[in-house]
């Protein structure tokens, strides 16, 4: 039987090239670690034993733009199941369910009296119309499990929403469920996206966007979402910059991520143009460090995440030794 001291370290992940460079650092360091790609991931519902020192979870919402998004429900279950024998989870089972539903992040912005951009839920296609009525246009549609933009469709007019209602154009993603949410222009066509690590402001970065109807904002190489055919690269050629937010704004993103129970991700915001305020529109638990970090911002941000995962397994060891 193994020894609590024998057990690895394991990766739960989804994406075969975003988390390369964590890999690397596990391998300069000599971490014992075990990849679990989820695509080829079994487990036994029955085990009451933990079998690793920690599981890191890096699963990502966008898995469907690349064939595996089966996966999304199957991991719920894996993380529910790793929560009922009290392993050790870093982005565990309850940050998960934040994380692949943009409807319960709106609720906790909410919550937390966050000001986040007026929306409303719908469980078909149809529906988008009726719950765009006292809503301010243009609007967006947008799938409740989503990532790297993907399904996000804008509409300037209802009639124009009704049309596409009407001819099918509308996705609502895996879950059929879908949000119609008020576009709201980002001054300087930018957006703000503030790392948390541990509790703590990691980095922020500003990306630019590439027109008013895009919304793939992901940072990180490899973003594109991928056909049968084409490999994802990394596609964006609007700047991506270094950006230090505001007290204020760091310690809102510090509350939204420790009432998600999301000990590293990202909250992403955005100054209205028409009336000058920030907007809080998304949370994500899947950190996919901006591409070219030491060029970007300075450093490289997965040595950090590599000492809190040690950290993290190394504390919980000796608790439980205790």
């Amino acid at each position: 039987m193994t020894s609590r001291s024998e057990k690895k370290i394991a990766v739960y992940y989804e994406h075969p090239e975003w988390f390369e460079p964590m890999f690397a650092e596990f391998d300069r360091r000599g971490i014992a670690y075990e990849r679990l790609l989820v695509h080829k991931h079994v487990f036994d519902p029955a085990e009451r034993c933990v079998p690793y020192k920690l599981i890191l979870n890096r699963m990502s919402p966008s898995a469907f733009t690349r064939g595996h998004g089966y996966t999304i429900p199957y991991t719920l279950q894996y993380l529910a199941h790793l929560e009922n024998i009290d392993a050790n989870v870093i982005n565990g089972y309850a940050a998960y369910r934040y994380e692949f539903s943009k409807t319960r992040q709106l609720g906790l912005l909410a919550k937390l009296g966050v000001k986040h951009p007026k929306s409303r839920a719908i469980n078909h296609p149809s529906m988008a119309p009726l719950a765009a009525q006292d809503l301010k246009f243009p609007v967006i549609v947008k799938p409740n499990i989503g990532g790297s933009g993907a399904g996000i469709k804008r509409f300037d007019s209802l009639d124009e929403l009704k049309g596409a209602a009407e001819t099918g154009q509308l996705e609502l993603g895996l879950d059929n469920t879908g949000l119609v949410q008020e576009y709201l222009l980002p001054r300087d066509a930018s957006i703000v996206r503030v790392e948390i690590l541990n509790g703590k402001f990691l980095y922020a970065i500003k990306l630019r966007l590439e027109s008013p109807t895009s919304f793939n904002l992901c940072p990180a190489d490899y973003c594109r979402p991928e056909s049968s055919q084409q490999r994802p690269i990394f596609d964006r050629e609007a700047p991506v910059t270094w950006y230090r937010p505001s007290l204020e704004v760091i310690e809102t993103a510090r509350r939204i991520t420790q009432a998600a129970h999301i000990e590293v991700g990202g909250v992403e915001y955005l100054v209205n143009d028409s009336d000058g305020e920030l907007y809080y529109y998304d949370i994500n638990a899947l950190s996919n460090f901006v591409a070219d970090a030491p060029n970007v911002i300075g450093f490289d941000p997965f040595p950090k995440l590599v000492d809190f995962v040690v950290e993290r397994a190394a504390l919980r060891n000796e608790l439980t030794a205790i």
